[in-house]
């Protein structure tokens, strides 16, 4: 799996350093004043990549991220693209995983992949200096990658062993059956990791199938920020990415929109706490009324203090630690999906007064001054995701997923300032008037349910479990990007 690499106190005070001193020549990007451009660049062949050229910071970071993801998995074989994307970096060419990660560690280079419902990611960081070796480990992950037998069942027990911890934890149990519920039959509502069913049938004919059928040039997205100029990242293009096929051959995907709304599912855990998932249809990232969208569910529950859920749910009741609710945007859906824990004997309480403020906002709308305040915050909050230059990368990676155009930090602000008090109204309606999906895990009091499900899920006889392995990242994209 993806491994947080072990570099020397040299190494790691050389990283520190060159991000410390970047920092401020970098976040100036987020103004739309900015004189920071962001660059189009066409390799000869015809791959393009956004560039900010940062030439006072000695690092390359490269993002990138091919269409395709964990629903192109072949039915009953899901975690085939999470399970190949870990084994990228273990292993390459004539090195093994040991002399690959030795390679990566003696000239400082990070490295890393990971999969969501509709892409495979891909990261790399590098002191310019080192950037060639650092271009050509990256073209042997990504060509060469050697799916050695003993690190497949290395990570394969990896992702058992995590699929056997998610069956304990009831945010993870709540998320999975809201997914199985709102999607029943599309590939949305397959587990990006698999199952125990699944995974022990993941042959390395399929890890190389997977990777055949995603990874081509058609539906590459790159982003490179650093040390590194407009004719080099064209070399770096060709050399990196040239040796893949054109086209990808991947599977149609039927647009889809959540189901079961106005339906509670419970499901029996004895946890202290009972945790809630709940959400239901949301609004295209690229509808016309996205940004008005996004500003009516900041103001709901988008991760301020200052969100109707927050101070309701916790301020005022001292229900839940935490509250929130996100606007994903999907290839083929769009949501709005939330979560909160709280104590067995509130959590009725707690959902009502959830449900009851969703309700109220979605009659009433916003006031005034809540729409000033989340304007304000929303813009002036920005910086926070610019500011390294692994961040710039991988938002310029979303910004061309989302096809947003390359001049979208110069409009974003114009774009926030544009949505009235009327526009905020209209679509807090129809954002949020549609109905819920709600599952909850634990044991609640003072519920009414709809249906109730059992927490089960075989485990396969015999099957070894490792004990390694981090927990993968989110696998949609994050609310607070855009």
């Amino acid at each position: 799996m993806n491994r947080q690499l072990s570099h020397s106190l040299d190494i790691c005070v050389r990283f520190s350093c060159a991000f410390a001193l970047g920092t401020a020549a970098i976040v100036v990007l987020a103004a739309p004043s900015s004189a920071t451009t962001i660059e189009r660049v066409v390799s000869p062949l015809g791959i393009e990549a956004w560039l900010v050229h940062e030439p006072a910071v000695p690092i390359v970071a490269v993002n990138f991220a091919f269409t395709g993801g964990a629903i192109q998995d072949v039915p009953g074989k899901e975690g085939t693209a999470a399970l190949t994307a870990a084994l990228l970096d273990e292993g390459a060419g004539d090195l093994d995983s040991k002399a690959f990660h030795e390679r990566l560690e003696r000239k400082a280079v990070e490295m890393s992949f990971s999969v969501e419902r509709d892409t495979v990611h891909g990261a790399l960081r590098t002191l310019s200096e080192n950037r060639d070796e650092a271009f050509d480990d990256l073209r042997l992950a990504l060509t060469a990658a050697r799916f050695d037998a003993d690190e497949v069942e290395i990570n394969r027990a990896q992702v058992l062993s995590l699929l056997r911890r998610e069956t304990t934890n009831p945010g993870d149990i709540a998320s999975r059956r809201w997914w199985e519920a709102a999607f029943s039959g599309h590939p949305y509502s397959r587990p990006v990791y698999g199952t125990f069913e699944s995974v022990p049938t993941i042959t390395i004919d399929d890890l190389k199938d997977y990777r055949r059928r995603v990874f081509a040039r058609e539906n590459l997205k790159v982003a490179v920020v650093g040390d590194i100029d407009a004719e080099a990242v064209k070399v770096m293009l060709d050399r990196v990415f040239g040796a893949l096929p054109q086209r990808p051959t991947l599977s149609p995907v039927a647009a889809a929109s959540p189901r079961g709304l106005g339906q509670r599912i419970l499901i029996k855990l004895d946890v202290p706490q009972t945790v809630v998932t709940f959400g239901g249809p949301g609004i295209a990232r690229r509808d016309p009324d996205f940004m008005a969208a996004y500003v009516v569910n900041h103001i709901l529950g988008g991760g301020s203090f200052s969100s109707r859920l927050y101070q309701e749910v916790r301020e005022k009741r001292g229900l839940a630690y935490g509250v929130y609710d996100s606007l994903v945007w999907l290839n083929h859906a769009a949501l709005f999906l939330g979560a909160t824990a709280t104590r067995a004997d509130r959590a009725g309480e707690t959902l009502d007064v959830i449900e009851q403020e969703i309700h109220r906002l979605a009659e009433n709308g916003p006031s005034a001054d809540e729409l000033a305040e989340a304007k304000a915050y929303l813009k002036g909050s920005y910086a926070l995701n610019l500011d390294t230059s692994s961040k710039i990368a991988t938002m310029l990676v979303q910004l061309q997923l989302d096809d947003l155009g390359v001049d979208y930090f110069a409009r974003r602000s114009a774009l926030i300032d544009a949505v009235t008090l009327a526009d905020a109204r209209r679509v807090a309606k129809r954002l949020l008037d549609n109905g819920l999906l709600v599952t909850v895990v634990g044991r609640p009091e003072g519920l009414t349910t709809t249906n109730q499900a059992t927490n089960q899920q075989s485990e396969p006889s015999g099957t070894k479990l490792g004990t390694g392995g981090a927990r993968p990242p989110a696998v949609f994209p994050g609310g607070d990007l855009h």
